[in-house]
């Protein structure tokens, strides 16, 4: 075996040990799903878990989904009632290419993937709209995950979604991003080996919505009595609906059908999801909607046929076309499951990172490590970079995603700087950003509320407000009410915490959702920086 994949293996394995914390997580207290009484309520993850895709494998579903730059990319969720998920894997531990995802890559990275279970292995290809398409497998959806394989390399070859047919061919439907392609809004289909790493060379278009359908992306491939579908999202990411194309053949002619739409509903741009069936018979279906700051959030509409065409939501206005459920019956899954939501606090007293953390690219092991039984995550301060604006190019931010609407985080830590310049800040960030900290200046530490409008266009750091700060234990919260309006403040005891600049409205960094979480940087480099140890990171609701 190669050095690399070796290297990439023992990744995979201990990325994959990390899931086992996430069965230990207590449930979140601002967001869960599940009524309780035999409903739910949408969405079932109020967090960005964008382009979800779905396979149900027996009584177990499976979820992956965008992450674009994040690493460690291509989560991984477990569900057995298609409510309640935990987030137990991801299957890509580090990004290829190393070299170019070692730096942030905002935007780019891993767009909307597709899962499958195929003759006893999980199937997940993702595109990366720079590089082409690649497949990883498993065995179990904990892990380990392959080293991806790059199935077909090309700028702007997106979205891909595989089928093995009655015969035992295999093909694959994909899009094209039309920033990097300069195509757009057609699905093309190509044959496939049965193995899945690599496309023949008979790539066909079955359908080009430029004039009906404008962007039409996303496609998901299925077959059912005899009819190939692509379910595939159109009209952009938030406005657009639902489109489902049928045909007898493979390679078309298809028609088409739309599905679901936003309506007289709030739930904007309804689409881009899976169909999942049920044992019992029931069929459903995930899609997101773009809400802003907060992401993509997922939702689960009740799904059933009609002369062989799937009604999807409910057809509020007689029009034939599905409109999203706000709340529904929970799907017939033969029994009755504990509730279970993602986790988000971090006690940092285990020896790995909370399952839900990630940078925004390839971490490196001088980022930050865990102490284990000594009960802190400990980030380094690393180099602000030579020519230092903003925080858009560091890659060493420590982050999760919203879980809600409206949330309180609070985080314990002790700042140990050697040096002038040093800095731990508490972030919540995006195109725009703001962030509280404590910074050593001239020998004394001072806690700043720094703001940044226009990150990506090279926008400049403003510092807010500073005053001198005693001692190097602080308390930091920022409060996320309704519309992502944030604000932050500072305690020296965990008990009186003292506002500090100003509101903030947090919005979506490239393609993701607003995050919350760390950095450390410093002016300068040295063979000893400062280090921050985080004792604890806790989200709850706001205090009234």
């Amino acid at each position: 075996m190669k050095r690399k994949a070796k290297f990439y293996l023992m990744l995979i394995a201990g990325f994959a040990a990390v899931s086992a914390q996430a069965q230990t997580n207590e449930l979140s207290k601002v967001w869960i799903a599940d009524n309780g009484d035999g409903t739910y309520k949408n969405p079932i993850l109020h967090a960005d878990y964008s382009d979800p895709d779905v396979a149900r494998v027996g009584d177990d579903y499976y979820m992956t989904s965008s992450s674009f730059n994040c690493v460690p990319g291509l989560p991984v969720l477990h569900s057995k009632d298609l409510v309640n998920w935990e987030l137990i894997s991801y299957a890509l531990p580090k990004q290829p290419p190393f070299d170019v995802f070692d730096q942030p890559q905002h935007g780019n990275g891993v767009w909307a993937p597709c899962i499958r279970y195929h003759e006893g292995e999980f199937y997940i290809f993702y595109p990366d709209p720079d590089f082409g398409i690649y497949l990883t497998k498993a065995t179990d959806p904990k892990g380990p995950w392959s080293e991806p394989v790059l199935v077909r390399g090309g700028e702007g070859l997106i979205d891909p979604s595989p089928l093995w047919d009655d015969d035992g061919k295999a093909y694959l439907v994909y899009a094209f991003a039309g920033s990097r392609a300069g195509v757009k809004s057609v699905l093309l289909v190509s044959e496939m080996t049965p193995d899945g790493t690599k496309l023949l060379d008979n790539d066909v278009v079955v359908f080009d919505g430029s004039e009906a359908h404008p962007t039409v992306e996303g496609p998901k491939f299925y077959k059912r009595n005899g009819y190939y579908y692509i379910f595939a999202p159109a009209g952009g990411v938030s406005t657009g609906w639902q489109l489902i194309l049928r045909s007898k053949n493979i390679y078309g002619p298809y028609k088409e059908k739309v599905t679901l739409e936003q309506g007289s509903t709030d739930i904007n741009g309804p689409h881009q999801g899976a169909w999942v069936d049920t044992p019992s018979g029931e069929d459903w279906f995930i899609h997101f909607q773009d809400k802003e700051a907060y992401g993509r959030i997922v939702h689960l509409q009740p799904m059933r046929w009609e002369n062989d065409w799937p009604v999807m939501g409910v057809d509020h206005d007689g029009n034939g076309i599905g409109e999203p459920v706000a709340s529904y019956q929970k799907p017939n899954v033969g029994g009755t499951y504990p509730v279970v939501t993602p986790p988000e606090d971090d006690e940092f007293n285990t020896h790995e990172l909370g399952i839900q953390w990630q940078w925004h690219a390839n971490p490196k092991l001088t980022y930050g490590y865990p102490s284990g039984n000594l009960g802190y995550y400990r980030l380094n301060c690393k180099p602000r970079p030579e020519g230092f604006v903003n925080l858009w190019p560091i890659p060493n931010l420590l982050l999760q995603k919203f879980p809600a609407e409206e949330f309180m985080a609070t985080t314990k830590l002790t700042f140990n700087p050697r040096a002038d310049g040093e800095e731990i800040g508490f972030v919540v960030m995006g195109e725009d950003y703001q962030y509280i900290s404590l910074k050593q200046v001239d020998g004394q530490l001072r806690t700043r509320v720094v703001q940044c409008q226009g990150a990506r266009l090279g926008g400049a750091e403003k510092e807010l407000a500073q005053q001198n700060f005693k001692g190097n234990t602080v308390w930091f919260r920022v409060k996320v009410k309704a519309g992502a309006v944030c604000s932050f403040s500072f305690s020296a005891d965990g008990k009186k915490f003292t506002e500090m600049g100003t509101d903030f409205s947090a919005v979506p960094g490239r393609w993701i959702g607003a995050k919350v979480g760390f950095f450390a940087l410093r002016d300068g480099v040295t063979n000893d920086s400062g280090t921050a140890d985080i004792d604890w990171f806790r989200i709850d609701k706001i205090k009234k």
